[in-house]
């Protein structure tokens, strides 16, 4: 057992969430994107949402980038957002171009891949491209992770990008090929050795989150029953994303980012009950959550 892992302090988190300069413009904060959707798995409100906590946790702008299959499925449900749709192959997946996916990321602070993705047959190649050739940090989740896992993880000691994986147990089991018996038996060493040996940031979820990139690792106790639910992972990307925007990609700012999401759902509990709190609850307190830090309440 790691007896040196490192808890977030008030001052810590304060910082992060530090109030802004009057004289500031959205371009300090980031354009920073959002890759996923299929027509099979639309879940066009579920993308909608994840900009949505992306923009409440802090970014200046965020570009959502789907198949044109699903572009009018979305497009009601983007206000503030905006969207960029890729060519799809004729399953309706999102096909791999080149100059495509070189437009869709132009000028962005850090991009979050896989949710809602399906199981496109160019999604290795569209996650490999990005792996190979962009210098931003990239969130890896859900679809993502199983297109990952389905890889070399070799990739990963090559990447240009600074990579934030975040599965749950199941998904790790599949990256990691331990099984999760094993990972519960020492989840923490297991967790800091894979994060050293392909030099990601690895946030493995549970009822208590382990981040680390293998050196420095945070445990964050925060989170509550009630996130137990549909688009509570896509919210945490959401989260994390918004905030690379902004914020260097580190292990600290990744916990940071687990934090929030965390009391954030607590928020919501208390507000809805555990029974009754879904995802998007969850992106509703996340102001609330920012004012808690600032004073120090509930840290």
């Amino acid at each position: 057992m790691d007896t040196n892992c490192l808890e977030l302090t008030n001052e810590d988190l304060k910082e992060i969430f530090k109030e802004r300069e009057k004289d500031t413009h959205k371009g300090i904060y980031g354009y920073v994107g959002i890759i996923g959707g299929c027509m099979e798995y639309t879940g066009a409100v579920k993308l909608a949402n994840m900009s949505s906590t992306a923009l409440r946790a802090g970014c200046g702008v965020i570009r959502v980038i789907v198949p044109k299959s699903i572009e009018t499925s979305i497009a009601p449900y983007l206000l503030e957002q905006t969207i960029f749709p890729i060519e799809n192959d004729e399953e309706q997946k999102m096909k791999f171009n080149k100059e495509e996916i070189d437009k869709a990321l132009d000028k962005l602070k850090a991009v979050a891949i896989g949710m809602g993705w399906g199981k496109g047959r160019d999604n290795e190649k569209i996650l490999e491209y990005i792996l190979q050739t962009k210098e931003i940090p990239c969130v890896i989740d859900a679809d993502g992770l199983n297109t990952l896992s389905q890889m070399n993880l070799n990739i990963l000691l090559k990447t240009k990008c600074k990579v934030i994986l975040t599965p749950h147990l199941k998904e790790f089991e599949r990256l990691s090929e331990i099984p999760i018996e094993e990972i519960k038996k020492d989840s923490i060493e297991i967790a800091k050795n894979f994060a050293k040996k392909y030099h990601v940031i690895l946030l493995l979820k549970g009822s208590t989150t382990i981040v680390t990139d293998g050196t420095t690792t945070y445990l964050v106790k925060r989170g509550c029953p009630g996130m137990a639910t549909a688009g509570s992972g896509d919210v945490l990307s959401g989260v994390l994303v918004g905030m690379l925007g902004y914020h260097e990609a580190n292990a600290k700012i990744v916990a940071a980012g687990s934090y929030l999401a965390g009391m954030a759902g607590e928020l919501a509990q208390e507000k809805y009950t555990d029974i009754s709190m879904k995802a998007s609850d969850t992106i509703e307190m996340i102001p609330e959550a920012i004012k808690n830090i600032r004073k120090g309440e509930g840290v």
